[in-house]
């Protein structure tokens, strides 16, 4: 099991941040701001870490929060490319971001060249918000500039940031009531030579869907027109969510809306009755009864049991293909039945079904033990 990230941002974390301020600020006091960063950091988890050591910051850094900023962002020195591989060299700067959410929002301007800078070493994704929320008009107007920005890191932070259901970060309610003025920022950016944020884009449109899924399914069938294969791949990743839960208007926007009839054969569970903590592999075959040749997406639906012995469906994804008639495919999906920070697994009988165009079929059920 891969280490907690916390456990990586200990006390040299603050000891560089104070190292690199010391450099270009003379007269800050490295010995008592460590001392009053480490009161209580080791009982805290990441995301407080980060906080307590920008409340520390604010603590020693000028009073004045323009001049305060100014030494935060030349402490950062010269932009360098990320090291996407190591989380820990760009989470140096999670306190600066803190800094500027919790003390900024008086300094508008100040704060936003500051984001600016800071979304190229590390992400401005969480900091933006609270300017979105309270400045809705200015900040939609400077993402805007920032979507033809020359930096891949600036335009991925135009659509990450205004993601309404950001990982880590807070929900953005008023994109979620009316995601339009986020949708007109993505238009922009629908086309973007990297994929770095072209991948933004598609996990955006996605949470789109969760709130408003006829509004991500009208921008998705307009993309579809004329698309590059680039902007086709950000309509299907988007759609993703939509076309897990089998519907069928998402599932003919990306051209399987075909209804035929399906044929299963030669099902197999090995084990038959596994153990929690190991892995069962499903198979089966999958013929094309129909008359015609039909492009299918097949996905495996796996009913696990919860602890109060009811389930929850988890979607597998399979293959995208076209099936002549009477053409078989076989299909070997290996399940890990590991105990995981996202998913736990309790003793029972899990029904296990495929989905074939939005069709949902029965292949069987093995018990875990």
């Amino acid at each position: 099991m891969a280490e907690p990230l916390k456990n990586q941002y200990g006390r040299k974390i603050p000891e560089k941040i104070s190292e690199m301020i010391a450099g270009v600020h003379k007269s800050f006091d490295q010995k008592a701001f460590l001392k009053d960063v480490m009161i209580g950091y080791e009982a805290l988890e990441l995301k407080p870490r980060g906080r307590k050591i920008a409340q520390s910051l604010r603590r020693f850094l000028p009073e004045c929060y323009p001049k305060a900023l100014a030494i935060l962002v030349k402490s950062m020195g010269a932009r360098q490319e990320r090291n996407e591989g190591d989380a820990i060299a760009s989470f140096l700067y999670l306190p600066h971001s803190y800094f500027i959410a919790d003390y900024g929002l008086d300094h508008f301007d100040d704060s936003m060249l500051a984001q600016h800078a800071l979304t190229q070493r590390f992400t401005a994704e969480f900091c933006i918000r609270p300017f979105l929320e309270k400045f809705p008009k200015q900040t939609l107007a400077v993402l805007a500039s920032w979507s033809k920005d020359p930096s891949e890191h600036v335009r991925r932070l135009v659509s990450e940031g205004t993601r309404s259901r950001l990982p880590w970060g807070s929900h953005l309610k008023m994109f979620q009531k009316d995601p339009t003025p986020a949708l007109i920022l993505l238009e922009a950016l629908k086309d973007d030579v990297s994929l770095y944020v072209r991948r933004s884009v598609a996990n955006h449109l996605n949470d789109v869907g969760k709130d408003n899924p006829e509004i991500l399914l009208q921008v998705a069938k307009t993309w579809q027109k004329n698309a590059s294969e680039d902007r086709k791949w950000i309509v299907n990743h988007g759609l993703r969510s939509l076309v897990k839960a089998g519907d069928e208007r998402a599932l003919a926007i990306l051209g399987f809306a075909q209804k035929a009839r399906f044929e299963i054969k030669n099902v197999h569970f090995s084990p038959t009755k596994p153990k929690i903590g190991s892995k069962i592999r499903i198979e089966f075959g999958l013929v094309n009864k129909d008359k015609n040749s039909v492009p299918v997406l097949v996905d495996l639906k796996v009913h696990f049991v919860k602890s109060n012995g009811s389930t929850s469906p988890k979607v597998f994804k399979l293959k995208k293909l076209t099936l002549s008639p009477e053409e078989t495919v076989s299909f070997s999906k290996i399940v890990s039945l590991e105990n995981l920070t996202t998913r736990k697994h309790y003793p029972g009988v899990h029904r296990v079904e495929i989905l074939v165009n939005a069709q949902t079929m029965l292949l069987g059920e093995f018990e875990l033990k």
